[in-house]
């Protein structure tokens, strides 16, 4: 990709005319993808949010989480293939932390997949650390690591 740089990236909330393309996207990223039903849930939840990213016209990243008491949920990062490995999750992670910093959260959650250690790499150099970890988590029988991270110390 050329003519990457960070300010050559946008984020905004996602609407729902957003839906097919971002539904599209999860398809193409995830082995056991969310369905359509799933993210028009968390559209219109009170407690969620979804951010997309940008680069031109182009989504290319989105994150959903959901806001607690003083706890986020991180539940879905996601960056197109062709993207990944730039900074571009962390871009996703700095923008959800800092609004959970400014909405008074002091703890954030997420579940990764025990064998995808770019994930875990990329949570980790974040923060995050190992608390937990569920056992078949996912339809297919891989384990979750369950991480946390305190926005108590910055």
């Amino acid at each position: 990709m050329t003519g990457f740089t960070p300010e050559s990236f946008s984020l905004r909330a996602m609407q729902a005319d957003d839906l097919a393309a971002v539904a599209e996207m999860e398809r193409r990223c995830h082995a056991t993808p969310w369905s359509d039903r799933l993210f028009r849930e968390e559209l219109i939840c009170d407690h969620a949010a979804i951010d997309l990213l940008w680069h031109a016209d182009r989504r290319v990243g989105y994150i959903c989480c959901r806001q607690i008491c003083d706890e986020l949920h991180i539940l879905k990062v996601t960056v197109e293939h062709a993207f990944r490995r730039r900074g571009l999750g962390r871009m996703l992670l700095d923008h959800v932390l800092q609004r959970a910093c400014a909405a008074g959260c002091r703890r954030v959650f997420l579940e990764v997949r025990a064998g995808n250690a770019g994930a875990i790499a990329l949570y980790r150099s974040c923060g995050f650390e190992t608390v937990g970890r569920r056992k078949g988590y996912y339809p297919d029988g891989e384990d979750a690591l369950v991480m946390e991270r305190s926005l108590t110390n910055g």
